[in-house]
C-alpha cells in the first residue's frame, strides 16, 4: 500500500511538472513551402531529376531497338558475330538496371540529393524554433509535420508564423507565396523507380511476343 501511494504521488508530481511546461506547434513544412530559397533549390533538384528520367527513357528506347534488331537478325548471325551483338544488348541491359538503381534506388542519388537540399533549412527553421522558444519560454515544440495527429489546436499554441517570420526576416525576404511545384518525396522516387522497371519488362515481354509470331 506505501508503494502504490508512493508511486501515485510521484505521478502526480510528474504531471504537474508537465502541465508547467508550455506547449507550442510548428508546421514545418508549410514553413518550407515558404521559403524561397528551398523553392529554388527544390526546383534545380526537379530539374535534375528530369534529366536522369529522360536518359534513361533514351536508353532503353536504345536498348528495346537493338535488342529487336537482334532477335530479327539471329538467324543469319553466326558464331562471335552472334556472342558480340548479345553481349552489347545484354550490357546496356544492365546499365539501364544499375542506373535506375544507383538514382532512384533507396540509398540512391535522389535521396542523398534531398538530403543535401534539405539539411541547411532544417537547420535554420531549428534555429529559428530555439529562439521563439526561447523569447516565448516554451518548454516543448511539437512538430505536426514530423507524423504528429493534431486533432484540435488552438490559434495561440502555433508558432509556426512567428517562426516563417523570423527566417523571412533574417534572409531579407518577405516573399511568402506558396511555390507552385513540389519536390519528389520519397514515395514518388520509389513509383518512378517501379515504373521504369515496369516499362522495361512490358518492353522485354512485348519483343518476346513479337518473336513468336
Amino acid at each position: 500500500m506505501k508503494h502504490i501511494k508512493l508511486i501515485s504521488f510521484l505521478l502526480f508530481i510528474f504531471s504537474g511538472a508537465l502541465n508547467a511546461q508550455k506547449i507550442g506547434v510548428v508546421d514545418t513544412d508549410y514553413i518550407l513551402s515558404k521559403m524561397p530559397q528551398y523553392k529554388e533549390a527544390q526546383d534545380r533538384l526537379n530539374e535534375q531529376i528530369a534529366s536522369w528520367q529522360t536518359e534513361i527513357q533514351n536508353l532503353q528506347s536504345d536498348f528495346d531497338k537493338k535488342k529487336l534488331l537482334l532477335e530479327n537478325e539471329r538467324v543469319l548471325l553466326v558464331g562471335e558475330q552472334l556472342k558480340q551483338r548479345q553481349k552489347e544488348v545484354d550490357d546496356l541491359d544492365k546499365k539501364i538496371k544499375s542506373m535506375i538503381n544507383n538514382r532512384f534506388g533507396t540509398l540512391g542519388e535522389i535521396n542523398n540529393a534531398r538530403s543535401n537540399l534539405t539539411k541547411p533549412f532544417q537547420d535554420q527553421i531549428w534555429n529559428a524554433i530555439r529562439t521563439v522558444s526561447e523569447k516565448n519560454s516554451l518548454g516543448i515544440v511539437l512538430d505536426k509535420s514530423n507524423n504528429i495527429s493534431v486533432i484540435f489546436l488552438e490559434k495561440r499554441y502555433d508558432y509556426t508564423d512567428k517562426v516563417l517570420d523570423l527566417l523571412l526576416k533574417n534572409s531579407g525576404n518577405k516573399n511568402t507565396s506558396t511555390p507552385n511545384r513540389r519536390g519528389i518525396s520519397e514515395e514518388d522516387a520509389k513509383q518512378e523507380k517501379l515504373r521504369l522497371m515496369q516499362d522495361k519488362t512490358d518492353s522485354n515481354s512485348n519483343t518476346q511476343s513479337r518473336r513468336k509470331k
